[in-house]
């Protein structure tokens, strides 16, 4: 998947934990978090919409690796890649 097509869908997801947003303001080394005000129980969806999405499994101990979109996309390709 390219950078682009795995941003507009990690977006996409974010539009639909937090409708309120404009993801599309979020910069790439920006905090999702914080940026967005998301909850522990909302960023837990975010993860589940993502593991559904791409069809991998993140673990517990995984979330704090995903903090901003750069490390997001980064942990998404290696994660895709473990599962072929």
């Amino acid at each position: 998947m390219k950078d682009q097509e795995l941003k507009t869908t990690i977006l996409q997801l974010l539009s639909k934990i937090a409708p309120d947003i404009d993801p599309q303001e979020l910069e790439m080394d920006a905090n999702i978090r914080e940026v967005f005000g998301i909850d522990s129980f909302d960023f837990l969806q975010f993860i589940i919409g993502l593991d559904e999405e791409f069809g991998i499994t993140t673990p517990e101990e995984d979330y704090g690796k995903i903090t901003t979109l750069n490390t997001l996309m980064a942990y998404l390709k290696l994660a895709s890649n473990k599962q072929v």
